[in-house]
């Protein structure tokens, strides 16, 4: 089978539960949504998008696989390894076959989803979802861990996903993060109603560009 691949790298990760972590992420090419600063049918509003996942060549899945190996870095202790299947929108395209390839090399598999497509538990470890769409179109209504973009002025969400930890991201405006929006947050965190969900700040620290000496 044949996937349309974006990137596939090694690096940290950059937000949420499991930030700090060596990865190899897969970004596939595609997605069903457009974020954009206006809300629409396909995005929030809020913020654009800022992840370039329109380009990228067909690949097959040995050859996927292979290159997986060949950015795992020399010092992740077999058999424990995690992958990151992101996008895009990973859903669209990820599926059994890839699953069980994923497995055989014994791959821990975390997706990020904008939770429009539910997927099979059995065919991942840890789920992430960052909703993109009204609440009454999520489809993936478990996860590991929710994360939901806010941008100046925006509430609180009031989401219908079970999750074990819920997770709040300031908006950037390409790669700057402003005071005003991170306060806004942080507003919305600290006087958050008393409930079944705690919401915590998630500042997505991979999107900051660092100025090498």
């Amino acid at each position: 089978m044949y996937y349309r691949i974006n990137e596939v790298f090694c690096a940290q990760q950059g937000e949420g539960a499991r930030v700090g972590t060596t990865n190899v992420f897969v970004r596939f090419a595609g997605c069903n949504l457009k974020c954009t600063i206006e809300q629409t049918d396909t995005s929030p509003g809020g913020f654009d998008c800022d992840t370039e996942f329109t380009s990228g060549r067909s690949v097959s899945s040995d050859a996927l696989l292979w290159l997986m190996e060949k950015f795992t870095p020399s010092h992740f202790d077999m058999p424990i390894k995690w992958c990151v299947l992101t996008g895009g929108e990973p859903l669209l395209q990820y599926n059994a076959h890839l699953a069980s390839g994923l497995r055989e090399r014994k791959w821990k598999i975390a997706i990020e989803t904008n939770g429009s497509i539910e997927v099979d538990p059995s065919l991942y470890d840890y789920m992430a979802v960052s909703p993109k769409i009204a609440e009454h179109c999520i489809r993936q209504l478990e996860a590991d861990e929710v994360r939901y973009v806010r941008g100046l002025g925006q509430a609180l969400p009031c989401t219908r996903i079970k999750a074990d930890r819920y997770f709040i991201s300031p908006a950037f405006c390409g790669t700057n993060l402003d005071a005003e929006t991170i306060n806004w947050c942080q507003k919305l965190i600290e006087e958050q109603p008393k409930g079944d969900k705690l919401w915590e700040m998630s500042i997505q620290i991979h999107k900051f560009e660092v100025t090498k000496r």
